[in-house]
């Protein structure tokens, strides 16, 4: 049974939301350091962060349970993988002038969702969904002759997560939000390590080596991934489907805004009119999934 709405839960997703769309400000506290050294950070002081969440939570025991069961912490070895190049990517763009891409491809990321749906689970697309993927192709095309080449930082971004939301949405409700940060990130232990060292024997790490501010946004790298996602799981366990598919879009839209008025990238015309269909087949998608009757079919985004 659908959970009813609640306050609490509303403000969560307001709060989880709210926070991912103020990541890209976060990162530019982060420069000179670049993508992969951020990334680097990222994951290895979340992964002490989320120990010590599960140490002071004493969940450990459900932790251990799911390290029991092989096949579940293989997919999430795959996620975890995935995630690394969204976070990559997304950091990438953030420190090279592409906010508004960065922010276009968590518009596009429900639209992603639903092709997904129809390539990978054989779902059949009805009238209202076939249409919000035919604007958000022709959103697509507008965009690639505004920008002389194709939107890649966009559809890296959208199609890494919504294969990560897939794979999450297969898992169901098994591992929860805590213990799945957790795996991801030892998974990617390894490689976060091997970004630290490369960047150390090449261009030389930035941390402790800049101002205060600098280390400190470093060093609470791990809070700053874990708690919104945290929130967005309390979120999760208050809300329907509907409500947390719609303050999802609050993520984006900050970053949009940001990019615009803070960050004052170029935005011509051809580019407003590909960022307003995008906006039009959202909702386009949004009336189908009310429409329809069944949000559960709907992939909620969790941004990088």
């Amino acid at each position: 049974m659908t959970p009813p709405p609640s306050r609490s839960g509303l403000v969560y997703a307001i709060l989880a939301y709210g926070l991912w769309g103020i990541l890209p400000a976060y990162f530019l506290l982060m420069a000179p350091a670049g993508a992969i050294e951020i990334v680097g950070w990222r994951i290895l002081f979340s992964l002490v962060f989320c120990a010590v969440l599960i140490t002071a939570t004493r969940a450990w025991p459900a932790f251990l349970a799911v390290l029991r069961r092989p096949k579940l912490v293989l997919v999430m070895g795959l996620a975890g993988h995935l995630i690394l190049v969204n976070w990559t990517i997304y950091v990438y763009g953030t420190l090279n002038g592409h906010v508004l891409e960065t922010a276009l491809g968590y518009f596009i990321n429900p639209i992603v969702t639903v092709l997904l749906g129809v390539f990978l689970l054989h779902e059949r697309l009805r009238p209202l969904q076939w249409t919000a993927v035919g604007l958000s192709a022709l959103a697509v095309v507008v965009l690639t002759v505004n920008y002389g080449a194709l939107p890649w930082i966009s559809l890296v971004l959208a199609g890494s997560f919504g294969l990560y939301g897939l794979l999450k949405k297969r898992i169901g409700g098994t591992v929860d939000a805590l213990t799945g940060l957790t795996l991801e990130t030892a998974w990617l232990t390894p490689a976060a390590v091997g970004m630290v060292v490369f960047v150390s024997a090449t261009s030389g790490i930035t941390l402790g080596t800049e101002s205060p501010l600098h280390t400190i946004a470093i060093l609470s790298a791990g809070v700053i991934t874990a708690v919104p996602l945290l929130f967005f799981a309390a979120a999760a366990r208050r809300l329907p489907l509907t409500y947390i598919g719609l303050t999802q879009y609050l993520a984006p839209v900050l970053q949009f805004l940001f990019g615009v008025f803070v960050m004052h990238e170029d935005m011509p015309a051809a580019r407003w009119v590909g960022f307003s269909i995008v906006w039009v087949a959202l909702i386009v998608l949004t009336i189908d999934m009310f429409a329809s009757g069944r949000p559960g079919r709907r992939t909620v985004a969790v941004p990088a």
